[in-house]
């Protein structure tokens, strides 16, 4: 008797698919054609978090651990999924920053196999061919890098890979958005780090960096491209050295978004929020001093201002509120440097002719109430600052939002100690809990990971046309309701790690109320919708790999029933021919 022919498979990457899960029932196995591929026996997940959790634990290195989720997350998604929801405040910090930094810095070192596309400059007026290539035809979301300014860690080319990869892993464990529905993409535009250019092991062009006309027609191609091959697509920008020109570009154009200017602004806007309401200070009595006047910076003090004026300011009166501070100090119209275009907007008049040219100077000038760190200059904010911020203020706003935790202005111990334990803080990167007083203090984190995913699931359910500043402020207000009384009464700034998804809900929700408001919200279904029958309808959107073991069992028993029966038309094959 002759061989059964094998089936055809399809290109595409593993982590597409959960097909060797080892919680699959045997039919499944066999209707999946991966029955022997496996070893027989049918786990639970409690066992097979055991086992994931023990080899994870044999790593020593952080950036094995981030190797070994990553493997898993190509071999089995939906487990390494499961693993992520459950055990969210442990595994994120790998998953993403802090992890993620040394990954791109190694990237070219560690590669091992395709996890996303790359598209090369030299590849323009061919862009949609490129894309084609992809294996997943239906994608709802991607996230996209030019690698020029990866973090606080500069430019590392097509090293920036890890950036849109860790990105779109928390789109899917937070955000409910399913695995095989995103888009990794990085372009290689060259890169302005010599180094790399003379590493041999660097994977991407060995080319400087094309010029921001020679971007601007190729940012211009890629866009068209993607909305023609993934009609619908949002696309979310990430770590572009200079990303305000492409964001007015095409914010009005597409369903589009910059996570560093609009993300990082609109979480930390929702600690300022709570924490503002916790002080008791009217908002016209808020002086900030922001370290850093790069694009995040000038990101958040714009977020901030919004919320100052919806308070009752005027647009002035709230801009009047912040004090920039870069390398060369206060940033001032009459400091004798030409200010790049997004500080104008800051830049003081008030300063009598004075240069402030440090911060501690800047500090003590100001005397301000709120003070931000988004540089990545490490321990910047230091004693003498920490401490000054706690004599003026009974509760000092003190937000280091700089990342990795090694580029943080401060760190959370500091900032309790100098303050004598009575700062609101809030960092970008995770510290640790400490006693102060006999008492358990956990700290803020300002994590960007608390809105883009709701920002992303919103704009998908509600099928927007863009992506409104209403919705991204919406995102903002929308976080800061979401704690729990218990996390309210704990002081808190953020609702626990452990419960973003739960977040991500609400952020969602108010993200499609607002483009519903804004009338860009194209989903029929959501119109009339109580809020109480939108959260259902959005949590039963949301992917959860919890479920997915079960569903696949649910399809192969209507299949099999279908079969017996003779009646099989219309039911989801998993199978293909001769898998019977």
């Amino acid at each position: 008797m002759p061989s059964a022919q094998p089936a055809t498979r399809i290109r595409g990457f593993a982590s597409g698919t959960g097909d060797f899960d080892t919680s699959n029932a045997l039919a499944v196995r066999k209707q999946l054609r991966t029955y022997g591929l496996t070893p027989p026996n049918v786990e639970s997940y409690e066992t097979q978090a055991l086992r994931c959790l023990k080899q994870l634990e044999q790593k020593v290195l952080p950036i094995d651990k981030y190797l070994y989720l990553s493997g898993l997350r190509n071999t089995n998604v939906h487990l390494f999924y499961r693993l992520a929801v459950d055990h969210m405040k442990e595994l994120t910090p790998l998953i993403y920053t802090p992890v993620v930094g040394e990954a791109c810095i190694k990237w070219s070192e560690i590669y091992q196999q395709p996890e996303g596309l790359y598209i090369s400059y030299s590849d323009r007026g061919n862009i949609a061919a490129v894309l084609q290539n992809w294996s997943q035809s239906n994608v709802d979301i991607t996230v996209v890098t030019d690698g020029s300014r990866i973090l606080g860690l500069g430019d590392l080319g097509i090293n920036g890979m890890g950036i849109p990869v860790g990105k779109l892993a928390l789109y899917c464990a937070c955000g409910g958005i399913r695995p095989e529905a995103t888009l990794p993409l990085t372009l290689d535009l060259g890169t302005g780090n010599k180094g790399l250019r003379e590493d041999p092991l660097y994977m991407g062009s060995r080319r400087e960096k094309v010029s921001a006309d020679e971007e601007r027609d190729f940012l211009n191609e890629l866009m068209d491209a993607l909305v023609e091959t993934f009609p619908g697509i949002v696309i979310q920008f990430e770590d572009f050295k200079n990303p305000f020109p492409s964001l007015e570009r095409y914010r009005n154009k597409y369903t589009m978004f910059n996570d560093d200017i609009q993300g990082t602004g609109a979480v930390i806007l929702a600690g300022i929020i709570n924490a503002v309401k916790r002080t008791g200070v009217p908002v016209k009595d808020q002086r900030a001093v922001v370290m850093g006047a790069g694009s995040a910076a000038v990101g958040v003090a714009k977020q901030i201002v919004e919320f100052f004026m919806n308070e009752g300011l005027s647009e002035d009166e709230a801009r009047q509120c912040f004090s920039l501070v870069d390398t060369k100090g206060l940033v001032t119209d009459d400091r004798g440097d030409k200010l790049a275009d997004h500080k104008i907007y800051f830049s003081r008049q008030d300063n009598w002719g004075r240069q402030y040219k440090t911060l501690a100077e800047v500090v003590e000038y100001v005397k301000p109430t709120i003070l931000l760190g988004l540089s990545t200059i490490g321990g910047i904010f230091d004693a003498n600052i920490l401490t000054k911020m706690g004599q003026w203020n009974e509760q000092p706003i003190i937000f280091p939002l700089s990342n990795p935790s090694t580029k943080s202005e401060c760190t959370y111990e500091e900032a309790m100690k100098y303050t004598q334990g009575r700062a609101l803080f809030a960092s970008g990167s995770p510290f640790a809990s400490l006693e102060h007083d006999g008492r358990l203090m956990t700290p803020g984190q300002g994590n960007n990971m608390y809105v883009f995913p709701g920002i992303g699931l919103g704009s998908i359910l509600s099928k927007a046309t863009n992506i409104t500043q209403s919705m991204i402020y919406a995102s903002a207000t929308s976080l800061s309701t979401s704690l729990t009384p218990s996390e309210v009464a704990d002081g808190w700034l953020y609702p626990d790690i452990a419960r973003v998804r739960d977040a991500s809900v609400v952020v969602a929700m108010g993200v499609i109320r607002a483009a519903q408001e804004a009338g860009v919200a194209r989903e029929p279904c959501i119109n009339g919708m109580s809020d109480g029958d939108l959260e259902l309808w959005v949590r039963a959107k949301m992917y959860d790999p919890h479920g997915e073991t079960r569903k696949v069992q649910e399809e192969v028993d209507a299949l099999l029933k279908g079969v017996n029966t003779g009646n099989s038309e219309g039911i989801p094959h998993l199978w293909m021919k001769g898998a019977l």
